[in-house]
């Protein structure tokens, strides 16, 4: 199964994709661990995508895009993968949505978590204090969910109108969050005729 898993920060993205991945026998795709590894390890594409991550800028589409169809392109993600942080433009989920019809490939399924803005504030204050994270100031919180809701919203859109996103209540605990994801799985499996 190839899924994408869109979510604000905060909100418990991190733990339900290593569920995820557990539970599906999948890899968990990363953009930002890909790019830091292809910076790491020297490439072509690593020293371009360094120039733009090393002034805090955003590494260009053609870049990013190559980057993660080399990723999709090795063995052990054949069977499928959870793309984590990328697509994060239109540009990009086109250009997604082009590679794998070359490949034969289709998305089955774009999860978003759903957390009113109260929680995920909450959330973020409440890491800030027990991670000692000092960027996470109430300002930072709120410009940084500001720009999410900016660049995402039309991502959303975007899969909502091929039909394939799914949204997931995200209050609760982790367990109760999870199971309402896998229910979500497996009614998109049942559909498709594949098992999980």
């Amino acid at each position: 199964m190839r899924l994408i898993f869109i979510g604000p920060p905060g909100v418990g993205k991190g733990t339900q994709s290593q569920n995820l991945v557990e539970h599906l026998s999948i890899p968990h795709v990363a953009t930002g661990d890909m790019l830091r590894d292809a910076k790491k390890q020297g490439t072509e594409l690593g020293k371009l995508a360094s120039l733009h991550m090393d002034h805090g800028q955003l590494v260009p589409d053609p870049i990013v895009v190559q980057i993660v169809g080399e990723r999709l392109d090795r063995a052990d993600c054949q069977r499928g993968c959870l793309l984590d942080g990328f697509p994060r433009t239109i540009g990009q989920a086109k250009a997604l949505d082009e590679y794998l019809h070359q490949q034969n490939k289709d998305l089955d399924l774009v999860l978003t978590l759903d957390v009113n803005q109260e929680e995920l504030f909450r959330r973020l204050l409440d890491r800030s204090v027990k991670e000692g994270r000092v960027d996470d100031t109430p300002d930072t919180i709120r410009k940084r969910m500001r720009i999410y809701q900016e660049r995402t919203s039309p991502l959303l859109d975007y899969y909502q109108e091929k039909g394939i996103l799914r949204h997931v209540d995200g209050m609760g605990t982790p367990t109760e969050v999870f199971d309402r994801i896998k229910a979500i799985i497996d009614d998109v499996a049942k559909q498709k005729g594949d098992s999980v």
